[in-house]
């Protein structure tokens, strides 16, 4: 239970009716035509992800007193697959600070709106402007004139979005194209009908141009990272009766947050959330339509106005928006499963392509690391987050979309070439997975010039590795142990443990990488360093543990103590023990064996979380399992190495009904979900798999929702995998098929369904002991490989 209110929800059995793409409207609106279909698309709900979890067992003892327990952080807004900009509603005025650490713009707890953003970064909080209608007084932010919204008036699907503003009687209604958002406000009848448009708190300068548009820049903008560029320019569907500029001076002193400007006709004006107002006589039902498009420049602005794809029409872009998102989603169909399990499944793969985002089309003008315009010769897109959807949504990506993961690639590349290193995002250094991993998948590519800067991040002290001259020479990273020992979750330290486990994780498949290409010399070097892990396992106490610079073991350890960044990274000593998807059998080694391997495994998931430190995205718990977080995500699927994988398939179940929409709304999640990363998640192990460790080519089976999951992989051939006599409670595979011959190992390799495949497997009540246990059938494994 949180610190607000619950607010009225609708009930769980009657969430797929609200999903349409358009729902009802009050006297006077004009309504969008609601899709006749009910096809994937009309069941998918942008809205899940937007809450927290609610059951007590599930979230431990988040969040810390004056915070919001996490949501999954994601936004319902409009928007296209790996779209450049995103229309969204803001219901969190990030002005003011992060509640919860992170400049997230919607919670679907949130009972009033402050206003609609149409692109920014990537959780939305930072989108510039904000465009608010407001009817009648209106003030200047950050005192955003704000509006109560009745939740069942809130629409989401793919590529819409509308809300009922109560306090204004205004409808609004959300779309979008790969560049433009599209704001359609319905107003009541009023002679005071406003739309006001401010940049955020660093504020910038504001034109108003003529009588239908308002154009400006933001002060502040990461230029090279953001998609969408500092410049933007709204155009009005209908000229404005008035006009006026705005801004609010941010003081250290006296009353208040500061002090306003506003002068009525004033076309120009610079300052903290500089920003217009305009104002429209307006009749009941009277639409006005607001477009948006974000550059680099103003020119480029106003190119993406008025680009090939760019539209005036609001339903015309909403029927396209709708129209792509479906294709996308007709590339998997599933049936059986319940109809909250397939909604869920839809939304969570909606959200799985929430990034990396668009930067430029081929042809397309584009701002490089340097500021300088170059022009796309490949679609271009912005950088991946390694750490998050590293380790589960390229693989995703790589069999739905090769060609995307392609210019992803060329993309990366091209910005190593301009920087001098690859990317590495956050933590780790994880952008050898996805080149290793669509290497070992077929995707062509000059996988020789990625090397060379895969190689250099892995080797150049003053590269991104932090601490890779210590880890180089000693083979693990040290911790500082400040005075007095840290209280949990303390956030300054080094993250020894957890450095040197991925930093092991990518020798490995930069190993595999020098394999491949002949380096020999190299690939030994990287080999021997994939087995540092092991420098920082104590058997005293059978996990991995920090040391202090002269190799002592760092004491007192609780591995059940949460810890952002001294010794392990957003975990614990539990959570990150089974950060080793390239050896489990090296780990399974280190614990003793089989069987010690299965009762630690066991351990991990029922030992409760007593943890006295407060770690914030650490919900979603099973035992010590936190499913809100990273680092142990693949470990439900670790007993496939052990011969249990029964354990696997009851697990993917119980995480799959607990985790996702368990809570009152239907819309929570666990943790964050770090864009994509916890929604591609539930894609995957729904339709029966994952890939442990995705610079591999394998995938370990689980356990399906759905009796029949036809994936159309990115070369046109189906992978079809039927679960007979599935059920709730037939949980457990008794025997499988693959391709209509016998298949007794809990995994599979790309190679075994790139030419489409079709994986049958007979589920059943009761646990088979003998499907998948053979030690032989264990999926590959550094460690096993060198034997």
């Amino acid at each position: 239970m949180t610190s607000f209110a619950r607010l009225p929800h609708r009930a769980p059995i009657a969430l797929a009716c609200a999903l349409l793409a358009v729902g009802t409207i009050g006297t006077g609106y004009a309504a969008t035509e609601k899709p006749k279909s009910s096809a994937s698309v009309d069941i998918a709900s942008p809205l899940v992800g937007t809450a927290p979890l609610d059951r007590q067992e599930l979230i431990g003892n988040s969040p810390p007193p004056g915070e919001p327990l996490y949501t999954g952080m994601t936004t319902p807004g409009a928007s296209l697959p790996e779209s450049a900009t995103e229309a969204a509603p803001v219901n969190i005025n990030a002005d003011l600070g992060f509640a919860t650490g992170v400049p997230v713009a919607y919670d679907y707890r949130r009972p009033a709106m402050i206003g609609f953003t149409g692109g920014g970064s990537t959780y939305g909080a930072r989108g510039a402007p904000m465009v608010m209608p407001v009817v009648g007084d209106w003030t200047v932010p950050p005192d955003y004139a704000t509006s109560y919204y009745d939740k069942a008036t809130e629409k989401a699907s793919p590529g819409y979005y509308a809300v009922d503003l109560a306090t204004f009687h205004t409808k609004v209604e959300l779309t979008a194209t790969q560049w433009t958002s599209l704001m359609r406000f319905t107003f009541p009848e009023s002679h005071r009908s406003n739309v006001v448009v401010n940049l955020r708190r660093a504020g910038g300068d504001v034109e108003v141009v003529g009588d239908r548009v308002i154009r400006g820049v933001a002060t502040a903008g990461r230029r090279d990272r953001d998609a969408d560029g500092p410049y933007f320019v709204a155009e009005f569907s209908k000229p404005f009766t008035i006009f006026g500029t705005f801004h609010a001076e941010i003081t250290d002193k006296g009353e208040g947050l500061g002090r306003e400007d506003v002068e009525a006709g004033r076309r120009k004006i610079a300052g903290d959330y500089a920003g217009a107002y305009v104002t429209f006589d307006t009749k009941q039902g009277d639409q006005v339509t607001v477009r948006i498009a974000h550059g680099h420049s103003a020119e480029e602005a106003e190119q993406r106005l008025h680009a090939q794809d760019s539209d005036t029409d609001f339903d015309r872009v909403h029927a396209k928006a709708r129209a792509t998102w479906a294709d996308l989603f007709d590339r998997v169909q599933v049936t059986g499963g319940t109809p909250k399990q397939r909604m869920l499944f839809y939304s969570t793969m909606y959200h799985s392509f929430a990034s990396p985002r668009m930067i430029a089309r081929k042809g397309e003008h584009y701002i490089d690391a340097q500021g300088k315009d170059q022009i796309a010769d490949y679609d271009h897109y912005g950088p991946v987050p390694f750490w998050d959807t590293g380790r589960n949504q390229i693989a995703l990506l790589m069999l739905m979309q090769p060609k995307v993961v392609q210019d992803v690639m060329r993309s990366e590349l091209d910005r190593a070439r301009e920087r001098g290193y690859m990317n590495t995002s956050f933590h780790g250094d994880h952008a050898v997975f996805l080149y290793d991993g669509a290497w070992q998948r077929g995707i062509d590519f000059d996988y020789a010039a990625a090397y060379e800067y895969l190689r250099k991040n892995a080797t150049d002290p003053k590269g991104p590795r932090g601490y890779l001259a210590e880890y180089d020479k000693q083979g693990w990273i040290s911790d500082i142990v400040p005075d007095g020992n840290p209280s949990p979750p303390y956030a300054g330290g080094k993250a020894g443990v957890a450095k040197t486990l991925e930093y092991s994780w990518d020798d490995h498949a930069l190993a595999d990488f020098a394999r491949r290409l002949g380096k020999t010399e190299d690939a030994a070097m990287f080999e021997k360093r994939a087995s540092n892990f092991r420098n920082v396992f104590d058997p005293s106490v059978g996990f991995f543990r920090g040391r202090t610079a002269d190799g002592k073991w760092i004491s007192p350890f609780d591995p059940g103590e949460p810890y952002y960044n001294f010794m392990m990274k957003e975990g614990s000593g539990w959570s990150t023990l089974w950060l080793v998807p390239q050896d489990v059998q090296g780990l399974m080694d280190l614990l003793g064996g089989r069987d010690a391997f299965n009762a630690k495994l066991d351990a991990f998931f029922s030992t409760p979380y007593t943890a006295k430190g407060i770690c914030r995205d650490c919900t979603g718990l099973i035992g010590q399992y936190v499913h809100g977080n990273q680092p142990d995500q693949q470990a439900a699927y670790l007993y496939a190495w052990s011969g249990q994988p029964w354990k696997t398939q009851a697990l993917v179940r119980r995480i799959l009904a607990d985790m996702y929409g368990s809570d009152a709304t239907g819309y929570g999640y666990p943790g964050m979900d770090d864009q994509g990363s916890t929604s591609s998640w539930y894609v995957l192990s729904a339709m029966g798999f994952y890939p442990v460790d995705p610079a591999t080519p394998d995938y370990i089976i689980g356990s399906p929702i759905f009796d029949d999951v036809r994936l159309r992989l990115g070369n046109g051939k189906t992978l079809e995998i039927v679960a007979r006599n599935n059920s709730a409670k037939n949980m457990y595979i008794q025997s499988a098929k693959l391709n209509g011959k016998p298949w007794t190992k809990p995994w599979f390799s790309h190679a075994d369904i790139a030419n489409g495949a079709t994986l049958e497997l007979v589920m059943g009540p009761t646990p088979s002991k003998t499907w998948g246990t053979d030690p032989n059938d264990a999926p590959p494994s550094m460690s096993a490989a060198r034997q």
